[in-house]
């Protein structure tokens, strides 16, 4: 299958122009908003208590979020697969609309987010993760669009029959289209997951749990899914066949992530009431 001759930019109207992977960052914010606050609106996901933030709440919490996935994604994208930028390129930097983000630097900022906005609005931490954590496979199925569109991010050699060639950058040879991989499993097999999390287990009732299996969900199909993309060509020669960045950096998110069900379980087995327990 040949790439499509996508155009990134959708129009221009002189110096503006507006791209597709900018729009496809906006969707995710604006539609997993939208898909928080209906959460605090179903009261039934709740078990009779009063959810941990309110709408007016989550407006003011989006734009912390949106600071976080901006600087985080990028800041962790120049420290993990292009550090030469720094001192090659500095100006590059603040180019976001050329591509360039990290999935694991967008999590960190995130969860600083979530973290200091709970802080100061006197929240339980793990609880306000817990409601944002089920929106945000809505932005990773936007984002690994996005990836595609540019044609960046592309995937291995391949035989398979759906292997596309042309890829900017990717050779003449088929290659995995991982991106649409990623959008499939990271982006909407996730969010099903952690729907039926939140819908018919309750899984908002447990604080932590869904922070957890966020984390787990998504580490087990990035792990699975590095497989098939391209190898980090910022990785030492020796180990490109064994291990990627993408590995390294969802290690620790699995573990995190069995941590907080653990934690989330174990505190159900003992009886532990959620609501004395503070982030």
């Amino acid at each position: 299958m040949q790439f499509p001759d996508f155009d990134p930019i959708i129009f221009q109207i002189g110096p503006l122009a507006i791209r597709w992977y900018a729009l496809a960052y906006v969707a995710g914010i604006l539609l997993g908003w939208r898909y928080a606050v209906s959460l605090v609106k179903t009261p039934r996901l709740w078990g009779g208590r009063t959810p941990v933030a309110n709408p007016e709440q989550i407006d003011d919490l989006i734009l912390w979020v949106t600071l976080g996935i901006i600087l985080g994604g990028r800041i962790g994208y120049i420290l993990f697969y292009a550090p030469n930028l720094i001192w090659e390129n500095p100006i590059e930097i603040l180019q976001v609309w050329k591509g360039g983000m990290s999935f694991h630097g967008g999590l960190t900022g995130v969860i600083l987010a979530v973290v200091f906005f709970a802080r100061g609005n006197g929240m339980d931490i793990f609880r306000l993760g817990d409601l944002v954590a089920p929106a945000a496979p809505i932005g990773l199925f936007f984002g690994r669009i996005a990836n595609f569109i540019n044609g960046e991010l592309w995937g291995r050699e391949t035989a398979v029959p759906w292997g596309v060639t042309g890829f900017p950058g990717g050779g003449i040879h088929p290659r995995h289209p991982s991106q649409l991989y990623e959008a499939a499993l990271e982006g909407l097999a996730l969010f099903l997951i952690l729907r039926l999390a939140s819908h018919r287990l309750l899984w908002l009732q447990r604080r932590g749990a869904m922070s957890g299996l966020f984390l787990v969900g998504y580490a087990i199909f990035r792990l699975s899914l590095e497989n098939v993309r391209e190898p980090d060509a910022q990785m030492l020669p020796f180990l490109r066949s064994v291990v990627t960045m993408g590995m390294l950096l969802s290690l620790p998110m699995l573990l995190g992530g069995l941590w907080l069900l653990w934690r989330a379980f174990q505190d159900a087995a003992d009886g532990t009431p959620s609501e004395q327990v503070e982030g």
